[in-house]
């Protein structure tokens, strides 16, 4: 790739981020990220699924409202989406898969980039860079503050430039775009749809994080916390706050006294624990007892064992604040992730192929992660049957952290990430396996 070819590369991963950006969408609801996804990938010459085939219904989690769900697919389709995509993304089935196969034998290499937005409003500073080139979010409380458009992007700049070596491909490539990784609700669906069966290496990253300098890459981080999304909603009784107060059972005190409790749970001898209540709500006006309060919050643990200790511990306090306040409680589960490591054995073999790029000046083979990902479902099931993975970081100054309304990464890395996993799945066929490599005809 000569430099003007490098540089029209980088522009449109670079359009692609923006477009996405400028138009975030939550977990379950990316039908417009999707749907140019899916075109994307079809265009060049990749087998694509969508819907129900590439993510199994019953194993999503943390899903919208019926009429949250309807709203989006109908917006989506006043946005131009073509509603031969949404069809077959209806009801929240918003995961794409594409598959290109090798004409010789070889692995079945799995990509995985996520594609939901975060629930924040994104900053109307006038000096903020998305808000200043004019790509900032056009939804209100919606924006990609974790890098996610960055990741379709980075996916996408990936399979064009496989795509255009697809006669050199020995093996599988699957390209698994995935929906809803906030709160870790998406990826165990993907699992259950059978796409990480056969899988002999999974490459995951992610932009920034802990790896903060342009042109660092970390090879494989360390240490993802197990975690347990959940949320609770207490139910009492409404009453004149004034007239008969006590008619009324306070379902809002009953809530904040539970996440006081939630946030003096006793750390553990055993590891790192977590715990943020990130959302508390409750009431309708203040003169009226509110008889009824909802709460959002997440446990993590270093192992699934602390993680099991915290989702104790919280449904004890969640039964008690309710009971000393004359209230119920009901809680769920809507997301969830476990702990898992990458496989060391591919550092040296990431840190040959970084060698070989101008653009990577810092190779750093391990950082502890310190965070929850529902890619680790992903990697354990590849690990479980034999196969290889890893999740990288690819460094990047960051405007603001991660889920911050000023978030933004200096969009160089685009080009980085996607050359090193263009390098890495052609460089595959060549590393040492523990496992035959099946035979994949066309």
């Amino acid at each position: 790739m000569d430099s003007f070819e490098r540089k029209q590369w980088l522009a449109d991963m670079i359009a692609c981020r923006r477009k996405v950006h400028a138009h975030p969408e939550p977990g379950w609801l990316e039908y417009r990220t999707a749907a140019l996804v899916a075109e994307r990938l079809t265009a060049l010459g990749f087998e694509v699924t969508t819907g129900k085939g590439a993510c199994a219904s019953e194993a999503r989690m943390g899903l919208p409202g019926t009429e949250t769900i309807r709203a989006h697919e109908e917006k989506a389709l006043r946005q131009g989406v073509d509603p031969d995509w949404l069809e077959r993304m209806k009801d929240g089935h918003t995961a794409v898969v594409g598959v290109l196969r090798g004409a010789r034998p070889g692995p079945v290499v799995a990509l995985r980039f996520d594609m939901d937005c975060v629930e924040v409003g994104e900053s109307d500073d006038p000096e903020h860079l998305p808000r200043k080139l004019g790509f900032s979010s056009a939804q209100p409380d919606l924006m990609h503050a974790c890098g996610h458009d960055g990741h379709i992007a980075i996916g996408l700049g990936t399979a064009e430039k496989i795509a255009e070596r697809a006669n050199e491909l020995a093996g599988e490539v699957r390209l698994l775009f995935q929906p809803a990784e906030e709160g870790c609700r998406g990826a165990r669906s993907m699992v259950e749809a059978g796409w990480l069966d056969g899988v002999n290496y999974l490459l995951c990253g992610h932009i920034g994080l802990k790896s903060k300098k342009l042109g660092e890459i970390v090879a494989s981080v360390s240490g993802f916390m197990s975690t347990a999304k959940i949320d609770a909603v207490f139910r009492g009784k409404a009453a004149h706050a004034g007239e008969s107060p006590e008619l009324g059972s306070n379902a809002l005190l009953a809530a904040c006294a539970a996440a006081l409790h939630l946030h003096g749970i006793s750390r553990h001898g055993g590891g790192a624990t977590r715990v943020n209540v990130g959302m508390l709500e409750g009431g309708t006006g203040r003169n009226v007892v509110p008889g009824e309060a909802r709460m959002k919050l997440e446990l993590r643990g270093e192992t699934e064992a602390l993680n099991a200790y915290m989702v104790g511990e919280t449904s004890r306090i969640l039964e008690s604040a309710a009971a000393l306040y004359g209230v119920s409680c009901e809680w769920e589960t809507v997301g969830c992730g476990t702990s898992a490591e990458g496989d060391r054995s591919l550092i040296p073999l990431i840190e040959k192929e970084c060698a070989g790029m101008e653009t990577v000046g810092t190779f750093v083979p391990t950082l502890p992660f310190g965070a929850s990902e529902d890619a680790t479902f992903m990697l354990r099931k590849v690990q479980e049957q034999g196969g290889r993975g890893v999740y990288m970081l690819f460094g990047s100054p960051l405007a603001a952290g991660h889920h911050h309304p000023s978030f933004d990464f200096d969009e160089r890395v685009l080009g980085i990430a996607a050359e090193l996993l263009v390098r890495l799945v052609f460089a595959c066929p060549q590393w040492p396996a523990e496992i035959e490599f099946p035979c994949i005809t066309n």
